[in-house]
């Protein structure tokens, strides 16, 4: 028997490993699976290649919760350590790995303090949970076994041990604070998070299975059950096959396997599989998606070799299709560091980059090999797309070949196809092409119908970044606008070189504005006469584009500071050809007159969904007075 100290410059490490992760301690039982795993592989490794003269025969890795003796033992079959290497690897290399962690992280805070994954910590980690911590454990060569002792003081102890079979176990004698690590549903909570998908069965307890009954059996026979181990993971997930060896059900099962609660399948899948200039494996799945930008994020999940690391992928993921799910699993990101520091690393950028291209053309074939197909999910997945083109330049120049405008009739274009159908019907006088949209296809139903009886397409455009995208498209076509088909009479949306002559005198529109002026709220309404078609509405209200566009894309984040606070303001425009405003104006008695207007006016609140509460009242009121 030996004793030594650990070589200590950082003043007693055991409070401050324990401390410092506090938050996460739970990660103590991945990293030692993850060691468990790393020794089990190695001596794979070294069997394949003649160096290790044993049988790897289909070792795993158990976990034992003995809650009367207060112990959780981590129990594998893997290559094993001699007390020698015991004393390198544990009380010198990993001790001072665990010293620099502590010294480099130690004093941060904040963002800087959100360490992603805490790899190179390993074996220390241990002393979150536990007070005392043993290592029992025979190398694959023909040496003595070992058995180190520390009590979480720099002082341990090492001496040989009667263990016989190769492998490792760790003892942790569980601390008074950290006994809910004991209790059996605590830590299947941990193995199902972090280990589901380790290469290595992981033993944790056993279960009743029940056997099949014999064909000949008779009809009261009862079906015998036979004890089995209980294997909480699965070592060989869809991710790590090869696309080629996967069927259609095999990603499908794969999804549920990692969501279970998920009853709705996915709408299709995007296999990634590069080791070149990076490392990287997975599996995208685009789930139906609504218009709701609050939808849960983080389904994602992040992987190391088969180890669960975060399901926050920002920064390795690009931002739009954080809305995904699936997994991602790289040796090449680095997960000991900082946030920050993860998002300027170069590897994880060309990560990013290559994620985005995948994606991309995973779509791109999706729309040339199956078009109606892809209209059909159109709406699942456009929420995706629209952001992608928002906030990824090199996504946007590949979306142009995929991503659809609707029609409020259900027609789908690219925009190449939507320019060609409307570029002879819908180019101002000032040559630039006016794309008509609507938001709302209940609420503008009015000014649609107006839109179309003058031959216009109007695009169905209704998901809540809208106005954002909008205005990037203006920025990149040029000699093109946007204009939403309320946003004025559609006259004056696109306007052509024939002007209508209005049937009133100016001396009739001096006298119609001054009665307007007197019967409409002016703090409400902008009015305008306008010489319109004499089939138009008397009274439009129309809100003008760039304060409406401006007040949306502040509600989303961004446009003009200030605007998501300016009151409602409307046009009204006037139609001076109309029959009931030459009425209005031929009315003797000013009451019916102003009855007339405030009549008019609802109306055209009606149609914009802005008559409400006591105005809706009264004018239901005035209406039946009307038609008495």
């Amino acid at each position: 028997m030996s004793t030594g100290n650990i070589n200590v410059s950082v003043e007693n490490i055991f409070p401050l490993i324990k401390k410092f992760l506090y938050s996460d301690h739970e990660i103590f039982l991945r990293e030692l699976i993850s060691n468990a795993t790393d020794a089990t592989l190695k001596l794979k490794h070294l069997t394949s290649i003649g160096e290790a003269k044993v049988e790897y025969g289909n070792p795993q890795i158990e976990i034992i919760a003995d809650k009367d003796a207060n112990q959780l033992r981590i129990i594998d079959q893997g290559i094993g350590m001699s007390a020698e290497e015991v004393e390198k690897y544990i009380n010198q290399i990993a001790f001072s790995g665990a010293e620099e962690f502590i010294e480099k992280y130690k004093d941060q805070e904040g963002e800087e303090a959100g360490i992603i994954g805490h790899f190179g910590l390993g074996f220390y980690s241990a002393f979150m949970v536990a007070d005392k911590v043993e290592i029992i454990t025979k190398s694959f060569k023909d040496e003595p076994a070992a058995h180190w002792t520390c009590d979480g003081s720099p002082q341990y102890t090492l001496e040989a041990h009667d263990k016989t079979e190769r492998g490792t176990e760790i003892i942790l004698h569980i601390a008074e604070d950290s006994t809910e690590f004991l209790e059996e549903g605590r830590i299947m909570e941990l193995l199902t998070k972090y280990n589901k998908f380790m290469p290595i069965p992981i033993k944790f307890g056993t279960k009743t299975e029940t056997l099949p009954l014999p064909e000949d059996a008779a009809e009261d026979a009862k079906p015998e059950t036979v004890e089995v181990d209980r294997i909480v993971n699965n070592p060989n997930p869809a991710w790590t096959k090869a696309p080629a060896d996967l069927e259609e059900k095999d990603y499908a099962d794969f999804y549920r396997e990692m969501y279970p609660m998920q009853f709705e399948q996915p709408l299709f899948h995007i296999h990634l599989n590069v080791d070149y200039p990076f490392n990287l494996t997975g599996i995208l799945y685009f789930p139906k998606l609504s218009n709701d930008l609050n939808m849960q994020k983080d389904r994602i999940q992040l992987y190391q070799n088969q180890v669960f690391v975060t399901d926050n992928v920002e920064g390795i993921v690009p931002e739009f299709l954080t809305m995904l799910r699936g997994v991602i699993d790289s040796p090449d990101i680095p997960l000991n560091v900082s946030r920050s520091y993860l998002q300027a690393d170069g590897a994880v950028k060309k990560i990013s980059s290559y994620i985005t291209r995948k994606v991309a053309d995973k779509l791109k074939s999706l729309f040339k090999n199956d078009r109606e197909a892809f209209e059909q999910k159109w709406n699942d997945i456009k929420i995706v797309i629209e952001y992608g083109m928002l906030s990824e330049d090199k996504f946007y120049d590949k979306a142009q070949e995929f991503a659809l405008y609707p029609t409020v009739d259900g027609t789908y274009f690219t925009f190449e196809e939507l320019k060609e159908k409307i570029k002879a019907n819908q180019t101002d006088k000032d040559d630039k092409l006016v794309v008509l949209y609507a938001s709302d296809q209940e609420a503008q139903h009015a000014y649609i119908e107006t839109a179309k009886a003058k031959g216009y397409e109007v695009l169905l455009l209704d998901s809540p970044i809208v106005a954002h995208l909008i205005q990037k498209l203006e920025s990149k076509f040029e000699n093109t606008s946007f204009v939403r088909v309320d946003g004025d009479h559609i006259d004056n949306l696109i306007k052509k070189d024939d002007t209508t002559i209005s049937k009133l005198s100016d001396e009739q529109k001096e006298t119609l504005s001054g009665l307007l002026t007197e019967v409409i709220p002016q703090d409400k309404f902008s009015v305008q006469l306008e010489a319109m078609d004499s089939e138009a509405n008397p009274f439009v209200i129309t809100q003008p584009e760039f304060m409406r566009r401006m007040k949306e894309m502040q509600q989303t984040g961004g446009g003009m500071f200030g605007m998501g606070n300016m009151p409602e303001m409307y046009n009204l425009v006037v139609n001076t050809n109309h029959e009931l405003i030459v009425q209005i104006l031929e009315t003797k008695t000013q009451k019916k007159k102003e009855r007339l207007i405030n009549q008019a006016l609802d109306l055209a609140k009606l149609s914009q969904n802005l008559l409400k509460g006591e105005a809706l009242t009264e004018f239901i009121k005035r209406s039946y007075d009307m038609i008495k």
